[in-house]
């Protein structure tokens, strides 16, 4: 498997996001799924229902990203202009996808029919394929390196399952924890030499106060077990050493 990395990067797009009325929980979700790909989630962008910054941001992240996937936005509400904003930025036009509609038309046939406001959610921009969609009718939406997808996180996460094995990457990221009782400020020049001594390896520090104590969880990643293993063995050393015992898995 190639050595090169593999990037995307997701925007979430929705007003009710921004004002903080809905918590987003579809970051976390795609990001460990693109792990499993061997793909890695570079940067997020939380954008307005305003089309212009739709596509500022789809045009930005799709031209810097192997991928780019959209949450929200493709329902059928007069707010949810998703579509009409991606086809913009890839300068095409929208239309209703005749595989779209007939899906529709079968879902629907015993919920009250294909009403127009139904009917929305089997635009797409022109030439885009779609993503099945395993717990509601309407699919996602794929053109070219960008995924549109749902706002709802379980219906999202069924066009992932969808998606899995289809996407060209690399090799998944790997990682371990460690936890210690110390501040991370006492032992930062340790980290970033251990870090240093072992090439393709990031050690990230995350401290907390638990207990009345200082402490911090550190995750090392790398691509390559042997490595990351020689790496969690060295640190774990380290800190032994200077008389703060690891504590394997985190605390």
């Amino acid at each position: 498997m190639s050595d090169r990395i593999w990037t995307a990067a997701v925007i979430v797009i929705g007003d009710e996001i921004l004002s903080g009325r809905i918590q987003d929980k579809n970051v976390a979700q795609i990001a460990t799924w693109l792990n499993v790909q061997g793909i890695r989630l570079r940067e997020v962008r939380v954008v307005p229902d305003v089309q212009d910054a739709i596509v500022e941001a789809v045009n930005i992240l799709r031209a810097r990203n192997d991928y780019l996937f959209t949450t929200g936005g493709i329902g059928p509400t007069h707010d949810d202009i998703t579509v009409d904003a991606i086809a913009a930025a890839l300068g095409v036009g929208v239309e209703i996808h005749p595989e779209a509609r007939a899906i529709l038309e079968r879902y629907y046939v015993a919920r009250g029919g294909l009403t127009d406001a139904r009917l929305r959610m089997a635009r797409v921009p022109a030439g885009a394929d779609l993503i099945e969609n395993r717990m509601s009718g309407a699919p996602g939406i794929r053109h070219g390196n960008i995924f549109i997808m749902a706002g709802v996180p379980h219906i999202t996460a069924g066009m992932l399952d969808s998606l899995t094995g289809t996407l060209e990457g690399g090799l998944p990221v790997l990682s371990a924890t460690i936890g210690c009782w110390v501040a991370e400020s006492e032992i930062a020049d340790l980290l970033g030499a251990t870090e240093r001594a072992h090439d393709g390896v990031q050690i990230g520090s995350y401290p907390f106060f638990r207990e009345g104590r200082t402490g911090a969880n550190f995750v090392i990643r790398s691509t390559d077990q042997a490595v990351l293993d020689a790496c969690v063995a060295d640190l774990s050393a380290a800190l032994t050493a200077g008389g703060w015992p690891p504590v394997p898995g985190g605390i």
